[in-house]
């Protein structure tokens, strides 16, 4: 599992478990409930890379960043790191 603490929004960490580039299952830790789950779900048995373009960028409420972003970056950190 790889642990990645989030910056600039509700949820405070993402719990990764990944098998190749394959994302096998996503846990926000905080958030929102509905967005959270619904994210991992959509995520869930994609590619690493196909995930972090579909949801890099994306913006919540002016924050510069959100929750699906949060996860792009994790996904990239975590790329990075392997």
């Amino acid at each position: 599992m790889y642990t990645y603490k989030t910056q600039g929004t509700c949820a405070k960490e993402i719990q990764l478990d990944i098998e190749g580039d394959v994302i096998k299952e996503v846990r926000f830790i905080g958030g929102c409930m509905g967005n959270t789950t619904g994210v991992s779900a959509l995520a869930k048995n994609r590619q690493v890379d196909e995930v972090i373009e579909i949801l890099q960028g994306i913006d919540c409420s002016g924050r510069g960043t959100s929750c699906p972003d949060q996860l792009a970056r994790a996904l990239t950190t975590y790329k990075q790191q392997a």
